[in-house]
Formats: C-alpha cells, structure tokens, sequence
C-alpha cells in the first residue's frame, strides 16, 4: 500500500521506510514557532520542565514571531512581548522578529515563508492552529499546545498520530469572480466544521496548480476550520521558485503514492461554484453570495493570515479603485513585506494603498489587528452590535471582539465590493473582464 503526502513526510521525519494512519511515531521537527498569545506560556514550561538555564534545541529552528497584540495600550499584552524579547536574549536567537524594531514583521503564518522559515517535506509546527497554512509549501505543518512546544523547543522531537487523509481534487475553470477563499469556505462547508477532525486534507488537481503560493496559503490556513489536522499541497516548480528566492536551505520534494489510502475523496467541478460567504457565526455555514447578497452590513474588515496577503489587496484594489466605501472599512497589511508592496504595487495608475486611502478606508498597521478580537483598543475590533464582512478565518460568537457582533466570512473581492454598497454584493460588476 502507497503512502499520501502526509504520511510520506512523517516517515521521512520518522525515519522509517514507511508509516501508516493511525501508527503513533516519534519524529524530528524542522521548525518551532510560537508568538505572543501563547509564548510566554511554552517559555514558562519549557524553562520549568528543561531548567531555568536550558538552552532550545536548535537556536536556527526556534522562530518567535510577536504579532497577536501589538499595538495595543494593554499591559498584559505588553508584558508578554517583554517576556519574549527576554528569551530571545537568553538563548540568542536569531530569528526573533522583534515589535519596535526594522526586524519586525507582522502575522507569523505568513512571515514564516516570506523570510524562508518554510521548506518542502518538513515538519512545522507552532503554537497557533492556523500554523497549517505552510502545508502550501508542501510541507507537514500543524498547531500543538504549549506543553507540547515546551517539549519540542527542548527536544527537537515530538510524539504524533499519523492522521487519516481527505483528499480534495479540483477540477475546471475558477470564475474570474472567485479566489482560494471561496474555494476553501465551499469545501468546509461541504463537510461541516468537524468533517475533517484528525485528518490531513490534502488538496490537487489543475485549479490548484494554477494558483499561486499566497492562494495555496489561503486554503491550507483554514484546514483547521474543518477540524483538520494539517493542509497539504504537494510542492512543484512554483513552491520551489518561491523558496529558493528565500533561503539555500536543503530540502525534500515528496508526493503521494498513487495507490495511496484516503478516507474519502472529494471531486469539486469549480466552475459551476460562485463566490461563497460563510454567515455568522460558523466557518461551515456556507452560501452562495447571490443567496445573501443585499444583507445589511456594518463593517468590512480586510486584513489576518487567510486575506491580508499581497494579492488579497491586488483584489481589493481593483474592485476599490475610483470608488468610496459605504461604512467604516479597516485595511490591515499581513506583513511590512505586504505594506511594502502596498505603497508600491500598482492597479492602473494608483498604489494599492492610494486606492484605498481615496476609498475612504482606515489603514493599521501590519500585525493580527482585531482577527482574533484582542484589547478594546486593537485596531478595527468589533466592540458592540456590528455585522462585519471580513476576510479574516473563523467567524464564532466574539472572535473579532464583540459577542454581540455577526461576522460574515468572504474574499476579498466579496469583502470590497460589500464595503462600496454596505451590503452583501456580488463582485461582479466591479471587475473588469
């Protein structure tokens, strides 16, 4: 029996011949990441665990990236940027992207690949559950709690359950109206919010070879609002473009057998899909955008992991272009990578960032801003009843703040189109052909 891509990365990792789902295995890890939110806590067990004066297990392969709570006024949030930036210290690290200084970054799931931290066939892990987004680059990459990374941050090593693998085949033609998003929120809602609890999903066919790496990010990310253990895309010419602009570290380019087991196997035809929105307050809750499109809006929200991204703005760029939002609309760079590109990149004759600044939109600094909610002060965050259209990943009662606040899940062509009319729009009519 074959091996899918998932297992073939463990068994490299394992060093075995080969594995199969469901076998318990020890493994090495490539990459540790761990941010803010929980940091403090795996640098708390870790030292507790390891001895205050233990040092990580490859200072190279610890990568802390502070970017949950970062401009904020809170002195919690604070306190835990301070216990980071003490570790790092400590233990020399060189990857440290520091809040307050050029080495900053912003959003740890896409600073990862952006500075080279992501390799096909290796084992990431992090502190984070949307960590699954690196799987775009072939590799395996999953979320673990604090206990889990302490270990691992003093070990190099960590236990795992070799999961099942759902496989994704997408075929046809991706309407011009459409991206990744859509993509991924069609397939949550597919099979539901728990359809993939402790499985790999593993996605191929042709729309997925033509999408670019930021897309392929998109729809591993949300792996996880499925329940899914890790995303996967076998690595090929783009990725490994995309890396060798990044780093010279060696890699493994691995692929599923082709008489590899899967639990189940989804066929999607994307050409007879359209733009998909998930409604409050659940990531499976899918709709099409022409079933809900004139619902009433209060906020758009542009920006995280999942839509904050270079070519997300490329998007909403072009459908913003010439135009004056309807309601309050918060534009928040994933990355200084991603601003960057914001004040240089071009749609027509305007940046970006002059495209939306002429909109009407506010623009925040690079970071997590108010995808997860955060201090009353974070940038963007629901604090009352607002509806909020919003590229963000995981839409549940408070997520961006507020319990009170609804939040719609959409691209960024459904989030920009929506900012201009104030409700739920099609893009449709603001795209060129």
């Amino acid at each position: 029996m074959g091996m899918t891509l998932t297992e073939k990365i463990i068994a490299n990792a394992a060093g075995r011949e080969s594995v199969k789902a469901g076998e318990n295995v020890w493994l090495d890890v490539n990459v540790l990441m761990t941010h803010d939110v929980c940091g403090p806590g795996t640098i708390g067990i870790f030292k507790d665990k390891f001895g205050a004066d233990a040092k990580v297990f490859d200072k190279e392969n610890v990568v802390i990236i502070p970017d949950h709570y970062i401009f904020t006024e809170d002195k919690r949030a604070m306190r835990n940027i301070d216990i980071l930036t003490e570790f790092a210290k400590e233990q020399d690290l060189p990857h440290y992207y520091q809040p307050g200084t050029d080495n900053y970054m912003g959003v740890c799931h896409v600073t990862l690949p952006e500075k080279g931290h992501v390799r096909p066939g290796e084992i990431i892990l992090g502190t984070d559950s949307h960590t699954c987004t690196h799987g775009a680059l072939g590799a395996f990459a999953t979320g673990i709690g604090n206990t889990d990374a302490a270990f691992t941050m003093g070990t190099g090593r960590t236990w795992l359950k070799i999961p099942e693998t759902i496989k994704f085949v997408l075929n046809g033609k991706l309407p011009k109206t459409m991206m990744a998003k859509d993509l991924i929120l069609h397939m949550i809602g597919e099979i539901g919010f728990s359809g993939a609890t402790y499985c790999a999903m593993e996605f191929e066919g042709p729309v997925i070879d033509e999408l670019s790496i930021e897309e392929r990010m998109t729809i591993c990310n949300m792996a996880i609002e499925a329940g899914g253990k890790n995303g996967v895309i076998a690595a090929d010419a783009k990725v490994e473009a995309y890396v060798k602009e990044r780093t010279n570290v060696p890699y493994t380019l691995l692929k599923a057998d082709a008489d590899a087991h899967y639990k189940d196997v989804y066929e999607i035809n994307v050409s007879e899909l359209e733009p998909t929105v998930a409604i409050p307050s659940a990531p499976d809750k899918r709709k099409g955008v022409s079933e809900i499109a004139g619902t009433k809006l209060t906020r758009a929200y542009i920006g995280s992991c999942t839509g904050g991204k270079t070519e997300d703005f490329a998007a909403a760029a072009e459908i913003m272009y010439g135009q004056k939002v309807a309601m309050d609309t918060f534009v928040v760079p994933s990355t200084t990578f991603v601003e960057k590109d914001m004040n240089t990149l071009k749609f027509k004759d305007k940046t970006y960032m002059e495209i939306f600044l002429e909109a009407g939109c506010r623009i925040g600094p690079p970071g997590c801003a108010a995808c997860l909610g955060g201090p009353e002060d974070t940038f963007g965050r629901a604090n009352g009843q607002e509806i909020v259209v919003s590229t963000t990943n995981r839409n549940f009662p408070g997520r961006m703040g507020s319990m009170q606040a609804k939040v719609f899940l959409a691209s960024p062509y459904v989030a920009a189109a929506s900012a201009l009319t104030g409700v739920i729009t099609k893009p449709d009519s603001y795209l060129e052909d």
